[in-house]
C-alpha cells in the first residue's frame, strides 16, 4: 500500500459516483447517522487527485478530513466523479481491496442536463447545451481521460453507465458494490437508507425528514426536443445494457421512455 499506509483503513466505505444524482442529499442523511464519521467536506476527492505520488500515495491525507473524535464511527467519502475517472476505482482497490463502494443513479439525460447548468453557473461553460452536447465532445478528442477538460465536458460520456460498471465489476466483486436509483431516494428515501444500512451492517437510520436539495426541476420547457432525442438515441443501448448489469429498473427513465418529462 506503500510508504504512507496506514494501520487500519481510515475509509469504511465510498460513495463514489454518479455526479448530479442525489449524493448530496445521500451525505446529508448519512452524516445523521451516530455510527458513521462525516468527513469535514462531502468531497475529498482523493483517490482523482492527479498531483498525488501514486506510486508511493501518502493514505495519512485522508485523516486530516476527519476530527480527533471521529474514531468512533465509520469513516466514509463522497466524492461523484471516481466511477467515471479511470484511475480512481484502481487506486481505492489497491488502498483497501475489500472497500464497500456505493453508487447511485440518475436518467443520463437528466444528468447530462443537470452537469451542464451547474456549469454555466459556475462559468466553466460558454456553449447552450444543444452544442455542448454535439461539439462540444470534441474538446475532448484526443485529450487523456485524466486531463482537467474530462472533469467540465463530459456531460454525455459521463452517462455511459454501462461501460462503467463493467470496470468496476472487473475490480471488485458484487456483493461489495451497492447500485442506488436516485427516483427511489427522492420519492421514499426511507427504504433506500434501510438498503445503506444493511450493505454497511450498520443500526438502522432512524425516520428522518426528507431532503430538500436533491435532484431538480422539470425543464421541458428549456430543453429542445430534438436534444432530449439526440441524446435518447445516444444513450438507449447503453442503459438498456446498464439495467441488465446492474439490476436496477430504468423503466421510468426518459431515455427508455419516451412519453416522460425530462427533469433537470
Amino acid at each position: 500500500m506503500g510508504t504512507h499506509a496506514l494501520d487500519q483503513p481510515v475509509l469504511g466505505f465510498i460513495v463514489g459516483g454518479v455526479q448530479k444524482s442525489g449524493t448530496t442529499s445521500l451525505f446529508g442523511y448519512l452524516r445523521q447517522h451516530p455510527q458513521l464519521a462525516t468527513p469535514s467536506v462531502k468531497e475529498m476527492h482523493f483517490f482523482d487527485d492527479e498531483t498525488q505520488n501514486w506510486t508511493e500515495p501518502d493514505y495519512r491525507k485522508l485523516g486530516s478530513f476527519f476530527s480527533d473524535d471521529a474514531g468512533r464511527g465509520i469513516g466514509f467519502d463522497v466524492t461523484p466523479i471516481y466511477l467515471f475517472w479511470p484511475p480512481s476505482l484502481e487506486r481505492i482497490k489497491r488502498y483497501n481491496p475489500a472497500m464497500k463502494l456505493v453508487f447511485i443513479f440518475r436518467d443520463p439525460i437528466e444528468r447530462a442536463w443537470s452537469q451542464w447548468r451547474m456549469e454555466t453557473g459556475n462559468r466553466s461553460e460558454y456553449l447552450p447545451f444543444h452544442l455542448a452536447i454535439r461539439q462540444g465532445r470534441w474538446r475532448l478528442k484526443g485529450l487523456d481521460q485524466t486531463d482537467p477538460a474530462w472533469r467540465v465536458y463530459s456531460y454525455v460520456e459521463r452517462g455511459f453507465y454501462a461501460r462503467q460498471l463493467r470496470r468496476l465489476f472487473a475490480l471488485f466483486p458484487r456483493e461489495n458494490v451497492l447500485l442506488l436509483r436516485s427516483l427511489d431516494l427522492l420519492r421514499d428515501h426511507q427504504p433506500t437508507l434501510d438498503a445503506v444500512a444493511g450493505f454497511l451492517s450498520i443500526q438502522p437510520f432512524l425516520p428522518l425528514a426528507p431532503r430538500t436539495d436533491q435532484l431538480g426541476r422539470r425543464c421541458e420547457n428549456e430543453l429542445r426536443p430534438e436534444d432530449v432525442t439526440y441524446l435518447r438515441e445516444i444513450f438507449y443501448d447503453d442503459t438498456v445494457e446498464f439495467s441488465r448489469l446492474s439490476g436496477l429498473s430504468v423503466s421510468d427513465w426518459p431515455t427508455i421512455d419516451s412519453g416522460l418529462a425530462v427533469e433537470g
